[in-house]
């Protein structure tokens, strides 16, 4: 509008901000399905319709529009399909050079099959064009794929079910970038602290990234630059990437504004969404905007899910490709640890300052388990744990009270949280039996208000945040008004 033009905007959800009466000149509360869409159109016949910023029901649209006559601005609907067509884009990425974790298309339960005997199990499963990774899944054998393909998916041609090899143990990595014809300009690269299988909508991310070697950020630098020119992207793009054995993986591209660019526009004080939709129009080139390669960031900026799962009695709380939350906080501070301890706050959940911590994990996570339990015990909990995670910590000469799991007898560990007796779970599932095994403890967990975890990395995060707030009186507040202020200041007396 400031660029003279007239704005239309088309929302299926009357909750969502963009509804707010003066954002647009003209406001339809429609559903986006194409025929809705184009009554609008014969109605409007705008100059262009930009399906960027409603994440993948719009962009499933762009192609009929097209087709229909109607002018889609910004990245273009050919770019568009190169992107969400696995064939093709497998084949651009190697061309690029560029690895991504081994993958196949399938159709039928014997070709998903086939694809996951020669990648390797574990494999995430998951229909094309889905919206919040609905009906996606880590499988780790056969009779749990059949299962999927049999329940969850709906094959067909023209919606094949992607199958991939699920990185364990992975860091994640979510780019967004601004691009046209002139340039491309990084607008954040964020680290998931949850791994990689967890959705990124669910997981709590971190801006500036603070684990990545020097060496992977330009990796993952190079690769936006050659992703954005190869796709011709105009306006805004996101990547997902996942570092694995200090290799750098493409998960995938999504040409279109990610549900990270608020988060991101705030942390940077760039209005993203503002300047795409300028290069998008066509009267701007991004250049004209004199912004940095990689645009900068003040503070340590954490970005938290906020889930319902309180709302839902019976539901398990563990984290997977499926996304539960419903909202997101932010914090802003110097430091990592006291950033999270807001970001946490924000969402809802009240830190431990002591009491007992209740450790149960898999094999592969004992080591790190007893890292961990060694900090616990130092910030004055008591730990207790079930038999395995308990016979490894005593090992090390940590005093650790041992407990029955669920099915093992009483009282048991889901005994012990309705009690009141556990202020602090860090349950990990790993593997097929592990992942369907203890939702007892977590349910307990959710229903009795006992902060849970079921993630290494995000115990690392959360006892980092318990151990900021032990050593500090008082949380500060600032607005993000005055941390820009003071970047700008700042930048003035580098001049």
């Amino acid at each position: 509008r400031e660029d003279g033009f007239e704005t239309i905007m088309v929302n299926c959800n009357p909750e969502t901000v963009s509804t707010d009466y003066d954002t647009s000149d003209r406001l339809y509360f429609e559903p986006l399905t194409f025929e809705d869409v184009m009554n609008i159109v014969e109605t409007e016949k705008p100059e262009g319709v930009i399906v960027q910023f409603g994440g993948q029901t719009p962009l499933n649209l762009a192609d009929r529009l097209n087709n229909a006559g109607v002018p889609i601005i910004g990245t273009s609907p050919e770019s568009i399909d190169l992107a969400e067509d696995r064939k093709l884009f497998s084949a651009l990425l190697r061309e690029l050079n560029i690895p991504q974790p081994p993958n196949g298309t399938a159709i039928s339960g014997e070709e998903a099959k086939a694809i996951a005997a020669k990648i390797g199990y574990p494999v995430v499963v998951r229909p094309s064009f889905v919206l919040g990774g609905r009906a996606m899944a880590v499988v780790y054998d056969e009779q749990a794929l059949d299962e999927y393909m049999r329940t969850a998916a709906d094959a067909s041609p023209e919606k094949p079910i992607l199958v991939d090899k699920f990185l364990e143990r992975a860091v994640e990595i979510d780019v967004d970038a601004l691009a046209d014809e002139s340039c491309v300009v990084i607008a954040g690269i964020q680290e998931h602290i949850e791994e990689a299988g967890i959705h990124s909508g669910d997981s709590s991310s971190v801006l500036p990234a603070q684990r990545i070697a020097a060496e992977h950020i330009e990796t993952i630098k190079h690769y936006t630059r050659n992703l954005a020119q190869s796709l011709k992207v105009v306006g805004l793009m996101n990547l997902q990437l996942a570092i694995k054995d200090d290799r750098v993986y493409v998960i995938e591209v999504n040409p279109r504004a990610s549900l990270t660019v608020p988060f991101v526009a705030k942390a940077t004080g760039v209005p993203l969404a503002k300047i795409a939709s300028l290069i998008m129009a066509g009267d701007k080139k991004l250049a004209d905007f004199n912004l940095p390669e990689v645009l900068a960031v003040p503070n340590v900026f954490v970005k938290s899910p906020v889930f319902p799962f309180k709302k839902f009695a019976g539901v398990d709380p563990v984290l997977g490709p499926e996304m539960h939350s419903t909202g997101e906080v932010m914090g802003v501070v110097e430091t990592f640890g006291e950033v999270y301890v807001k970001a946490m706050e924000g969402a809802g959940l009240q830190l431990p300052m002591g009491g007992t911590a209740f450790i149960s994990v898999n094999d592969s996570d004992k080591g790190q388990a007893v890292v961990l339990a060694r900090r616990l015990d130092k910030l004055g909990f008591d730990l207790i744990a079930t038999y395995g995670t308990a016979k490894r910590l005593q090992e090390v000469g940590l005093e650790c009270e041992t407990v029955f799991k669920v099915n093992e007898g009483r009282p048991n560990i889901a005994d012990y949280i309705k009690q009141s007796e556990i202020s602090l779970i860090i349950n990990t599932p790993l593997g097929r039996t592990s992942h369907y095994d203890e939702q007892a403890i977590r349910k307990s967990a959710l229903q009795f208000n006992v902060p849970t975890v079921t993630t290494m990395t995000g115990a690392e995060a959360l006892i980092e945040a318990i151990a900021t707030k032990k050593s500090q009186a008082k949380v500060s507040v600032r607005s993000l008004q005055e941390i820009h202020a003071k970047k700008e200041l700042t930048a003035e007396e580098g001049r």
